[in-house]
């Protein structure tokens, strides 16, 4: 119970305070934050901090049940508001509360609280669901993978709708505590550290916290039997890695690449500045999906990625989405250049660093091997449109784009944008355009005009003076990096 004590100079204005609102001042929230690439994911009308979710997953059947617990702070007068969601909802809870709900369009469950909720209130908002994550679908597809073993949500712009409801999209970053009860023998595997672990007839809770904000689409969850190894880095950071027990033949080659998790992180630091969260590894299901998702702080390989041997490449680019992706997130998904083409050229430095191609010689190859005619130079990595959020063009014309401000601003400008840019804008969000002028503000250079060149216009930039005559060779590191091309395929 609160009391409040008022002071007799603040009784009339308490008094004028305690009237309601008018009821015309409180509206239903969006049901979409505003992101015009996908203009129903997110919601309008609050804010999450923090997500607290307890699960209990059956693997043999691939039912889910689960409790989820939002904290929010309303940003305007609601008398309603949506989550992102598609299993069956039992009960929702608002402030302690039964409240109405109803589903709508794709993946909305609108929520009526029975009292309304004033702008700048604390909410707490709980939801009683169950359900087949494999039988739901959106817009014709799945994010949920189910398994021999399990079953895995991962998948970009979407995967949160599958296992828990949310405000989803990276704008509204939030903590999170899963809880998942499942069958002795498996094990559940998601972000940050791993708090506790305790077994009661028959079922095995693992206890999971992630303590830096965090994405909605970052956050995963796999079930399955999994070998799991656990280390430190040099650095001192907890590492946590698994790897499904029936891989077959990619196993070997799965591990050896992602058991360097520690080095590649601890590597990637010297470039991008110190690692940003306190818990790193991957995992492997046994999916047959073809790509990679830097899911924070643990990513998310498939198999495939192993196929033809070890693959170092793609760990180095998704540990590289942790500080371009994850610390930073996109404001919008307009902006994914900066997560993509930072990650690609985090392949390059690599390749450099491993004596097998250049940064430079990199750049000359793509250059070289994409006519004036090609496709390629007409997707435009600034603002590539949805339909093209995840083209090869991304990627390559990306790091492209920043080879030449490599190029045009000096290494000593460039190495301390890559480092410093992560720091300006810590566990929030930025825009291509906030990139821009921060590598305007520490080269003191104008480069509207490269930018514009390299990542907005729909053709072939002219080749730097200095590399006009350069006859491009195939870089050892390039079969490597080529296969990590699948990264996103099929989003």
């Amino acid at each position: 119970m609160h009391r409040r004590f008022i002071t007799p100079g603040a009784l009339t204005a308490s008094l004028l305070l305690a009237i309601p609102a008018s009821a015309a001042s409180y509206v239903p929230g969006a049901p979409g934050i505003g992101d015009p690439y996908y203009p129903a994911y997110g919601n309008g009308g609050y804010d999450v901090s923090h997500y607290d979710l307890r699960l209990k997953y059956q693997p043999a059947t691939d039912e889910l049940e689960g409790t989820a617990t939002l904290l929010a702070t309303t940003t305007q007068d609601l008398s309603r508001f949506d989550l992102d969601f598609l299993l069956d909802v039992g009960e929702v809870r608002v402030n302690g509360v039964r409240a109405a709900f109803a589903t709508s369009g794709e993946h909305e469950l609108e929520i009526t609280p029975r009292t309304p909720l004033p702008k700048g209130s604390a909410v707490t908002v709980v939801v009683r669901y169950s359900g087949v994550p494999s039988s739901k679908q959106a817009y014709g597809f799945t994010s949920w993978h189910r398994t021999p073993d399990g079953g895995v949500g991962a998948n970009e712009p979407e995967a949160a709708w599958w296992w828990f409801p949310s405000n989803d999209h990276p704008l509204d970053k939030a903590t999170y505590d899963v809880s998942v009860l499942v069958p002795d023998g498996s094990q559940a595997i998601s972000n940050g550290t791993l708090q506790s672990t305790s077994s009661r007839l028959g079922w095995t809770r693992f206890n999971w916290r992630s303590n830096k904000p965090q994405a909605t689409y970052l956050a995963t969850l796999a079930v399955g039997r999994f070998d799991v190894t656990t280390g430190t880095t040099e650095s001192g950071i907890p590492v946590i890695n698994a790897y499904s027990k029936d891989l077959g033949d990619n196993y070997g080659a799965a591990r050896a690449s992602i058991e360097r998790t520690g080095e590649v992180a601890d590597w990637l630091a010297g470039y991008f500045g110190p690692y940003p969260f306190n818990a790193l590894g991957g995992y492997v299901p046994n999916t047959n999906t073809g790509y990679a998702l830097e899911t924070q702080t643990r990513p998310f390989y498939s198999p495939r990625q192993f196929a033809n041997g070890t693959n170092v490449s793609v760990v180095v680019h998704e540990l590289a989405h942790q500080w371009y992706g994850d610390e930073v997130s996109v404001a919008g998904w307009k902006d994914i250049w900066i997560n993509e083409g930072f990650a690609r050229y985090a392949q390059w430095l690599w390749s450099e660093h491993e004596g097998e191609g250049t940064a430079q010689e990199l750049a000359d190859y793509v250059y070289a091997v994409h006519p004036a005619d090609d496709p390629f130079w007409t997707v435009k990595p600034g603002d590539p449109g949805p339909e093209n959020q995840f083209d090869l063009a991304v990627y390559d014309r990306g790091a492209l784009a920043l080879q030449s401000l490599r190029n045009e601003i000096g290494d000593a400008d460039f190495f301390a944008i890559l480092k410093g840019w992560p720091t300006k804008f810590a566990y929030g969000n930025a825009t291509v355009a906030d990139f821009r002028a921060y590598a305007e503000q520490v080269s003191g250079e104008s480069l509207g005009a490269l930018f514009d060149a390299w990542l907005f216009q729909a053709s072939k930039p002219a080749p730097p003076a200095a590399r006009a005559s350069v006859v491009p060779v195939t870089p050892e590191s390039w079969k490597e990096i080529a296969a990590t091309n699948s990264v996103h395929e099929g989003h």
